[in-house]
Formats: structure tokens, C-alpha cells, sequence
């Protein structure tokens, strides 16, 4: 069994181990990999076992448990990684707090985000190493999602944002014969994202206000903000139950992901866009609520949207200085995709790159 370190660092008790007997931490790892947990059950062994067969040694696990009552981050066999470390909360952050908390204890280079409910191929870090040197100035990448009980189906190619202000996860549901080349997406979806820890610091990590869904989007859109892009790297593939913990429509889900879609357009869309876009949105969360009302789903798609509205003046006020910094609004709105009914069937949106652009990263920001 592995060496275990306990300790309290500002109330929250954290537990350090090593692989096993012959190994030693990780003294300055390249990747930390961050799993937010909240009664996750016995998905949480299966990601950690998928981490412990990396081809790739430099990085280090640290799972933050947000107050489980299930036992699932205490029973745990991290006996194959290489540094793990485990953060015990006493109450339930939601994942954006979570996620923050855990980045400012990472030590590595990148940020790698895995939910609880994933499992990673065995080269996936080899493969987002192998992307990162082709990009050498990207901040942000996606991984491949592939359905965690059938891997002919997907679970997502990076997310994808409607230029009226609604985001989801490109290919969702599809067949993997879809699976795009490399390209860019507009952001990564959190079950599998890679950001650069330094950038995603600077730019606030994500927005706690959100507690949890479209915080990715967000956190992606705010980068998009400041000239970055967002790589998929079909290579780079995760297996994932897909609201295996919150449920893909449950009246959390639904509450939640209709309210920080609104906040995430209100508090992000520069102004230019705003006044292009904002009839195609009301006119399209018109017929969201129709549709929850045909399907009895209405209620809490109803509470969504008007805490969204509620909170989006003051959403806006924040995220003024971030919008008043975009390189160009042009270049941003190409980033988006313009038909709603791509959106309605959950296709892919990744543009292909050109080659050039994969040597000397003219088109990528170098700005923090």
C-alpha cells in the first residue's frame, strides 16, 4: 500500500501519498490532474485506475472531495500513480470552487481536468503532450469523449457556442464515426479539459458564482476574450458516463445549466454581438420553454431563466474588463457556430487548422 501524508492546510484537511515503495513524488511535475468528487461511488476507483496506467510519469493527482458521504475518496487504491494528494472538504463547493481550490495547490505546468465519472486512455497524456508541442502557444485543449458503456457512440468533441448565446458539447450522442481531425474548438468541455495553470490563474479560474455547469464554457469564453483558442485533440481520448453523478436532466441539471447559460451569455458577449444576437436568444429561450413545457420540464427551466435574468446585469458589470480587452470581436465570432439547427442535433463544430499554423502558432495569443 502507498505511503500516506496527512495534514490540515486553512481547514482542509489534505493527504499526500506516494505510488508505492520504490517510487518518490513527483518534484515538478508537468501536468496535475484535477478530480472533483462528490459521492462519486465507484466511478472514482475506475478514473484513478485509468491514471495509474499512464504511459506519461510526470504528473500528479489531486482529488478534491466535496464533502461525500459515500465513502467514495476514502477507501481509494492509488498504489500505480506517481503523486496523489487528496483534499477533504467539509462542505460541497460545487465544481467551480472546487476546481479553483484544487489549481492553487497544483504544481504542475498544466491543469488537466478529469471528472469522477471518466476513464482515461492509457497514452492520454502522452497524446495532449504530443499536442501541446505542435500548438506551442495554445492555452487551452479538449480532449475526445467517447460514450464510457459504448465507445461507437460519442460523449463530445470539445464544446461548441451558438453565436445567440447557447453552448453544448459538439457531437454528443453522435456516432464515433464523426470524430473530427485536429482543429479548434470553442472551448474544452470540463470533463476532460487542459488549460495552462498560469493562464487559467490569471484569468480568475472559473467562476464560482456558477457552482457547477457551463462553468467550462465560461472560464473558455473568457480566454477566447483575451485572443486564445482552444485545440481538439481527437488523439487524446477519455471514456465518460456523462452525468453519471448529477443526471443529464435532472431539475439540478436543468436549473443550473439554464441559469449559467444565460449568466455566461450576459457576462461575456461583447457588446457589438450582443445587440446582433440578442433577439436570435430571446427568441430561442422562447422556445426552450415551450419545449419544457411539452415535455414536463418546464418549471425548473422556467426558475433557470429568470435567476439568470436576475443576475445578469451584475454579471455583465463583471465581466466588463475582460470584454473591453478582445483582440477583435471578428475573430471571435468566427470562433462561434451561426446555425441554430447544428445546435439542435448536437453536431461538431471544429474548424480545421491550417498546417503552418501548427509549426509556428500564428494565429495563437502569447499572452498570459
Amino acid at each position: 500500500m502507498p505511503n500516506h501524508k496527512v495534514g490540515f492546510d486553512s481547514g482542509i484537511m489534505t493527504l499526500s501519498s506516494n505510488a508505492d515503495d520504490t517510487s518518490t513524488c513527483v518534484e515538478h511535475p508537468t501536468f496535475s490532474i484535477v478530480i472533483v468528487n462528490y459521492n462519486g461511488g465507484s466511478y472514482v476507483q475506475k478514473a484513478i485506475n485509468s491514471l495509474a496506467h499512464q504511459s506519461r510519469r510526470d504528473f500528479e493527482v489531486i482529488l478534491i472531495d466535496n464533502a461525500s458521504s459515500d465513502g467514495s475518496a476514502t477507501q481509494l487504491d492509488t498504489t500505480g500513480l506517481p503523486d496523489f494528494e487528496l483534499m477533504a472538504e467539509t462542505e460541497n463547493h460545487g465544481y467551480a470552487r472546487a476546481t479553483n481550490l484544487a489549481a492553487r495547490k497544483a504544481r504542475g505546468e498544466w491543469l488537466v481536468c478529469l471528472n469522477p465519472d471518466a476513464e482515461a486512455a492509457p497514452d492520454w497524456l502522452a497524446k495532449i503532450a504530443e499536442g501541446q508541442a505542435r500548438y506551442p502557444t495554445a492555452r487551452m485543449f479538449a480532449s475526445a469523449q467517447f460514450d464510457a458503456t459504448d465507445p461507437a457512440v460519442l460523449d463530445g468533441a470539445g464544446d461548441a457556442y451558438l453565436i445567440f448565446g447557447f453552448p453544448w458539447r459538439g457531437g454528443f450522442g453522435r456516432s464515433s464515426t464523426e470524430l473530427p481531425g485536429e482543429g479548434e474548438c470553442f472551448s474544452p468541455c470540463g470533463a476532460g479539459a487542459v488549460f495552462h495553470a498560469a493562464t487559467f490563474l490569471d484569468h480568475g479560474g472559473m467562476d464560482e458564482r456558477f457552482f457547477c455547469f457551463c462553468e467550462d464554457v465560461d472560464i473558455g469564453f473568457r480566454l477566447r476574450l483575451a485572443g486564445h483558442t482552444c485545440i481538439f485533440l481527437p488523439d487524446a481520448k477519455i471514456h465518460h458516463v456523462g452525468g453519471g453523478l448529477s443526471g443529464r436532466a435532472s431539475d439540478f441539471a436543468i436549473y443550473h445549466g439554464t441559469r449559467n447559460r444565460v449568466w455566461t451569455y450576459a457576462k461575456n458577449m461583447p457588446t457589438p454581438l450582443l445587440f446582433i444576437t440578442l433577439p436570435g436568444h430571446v427568441a430561442l429561450s422562447a422556445y426552450l420553454l415551450v419545449r419544457g413545457a411539452m415535455i414536463g420540464r418546464v418549471r425548473q427551466t422556467w426558475r433557470g431563466m429568470k435567476d439568470g435574468l436576475r443576475g445578469a446585469a451584475e454579471m455583465r458589470r463583471r465581466g466588463r474588463p475582460g470584454r473591453q480587452n478582445v483582440p477583435s470581436v471578428w475573430q471571435l465570432a468566427r470562433s462561434m457556430a451561426w446555425d441554430p439547427f447544428r445546435m439542435s442535433r448536437r453536431k461538431i463544430h471544429v474548424r480545421m487548422r491550417p498546417r503552418r499554423d501548427v509549426f509556428n502558432g500564428s494565429s495563437e495569443s502569447t499572452a498570459p
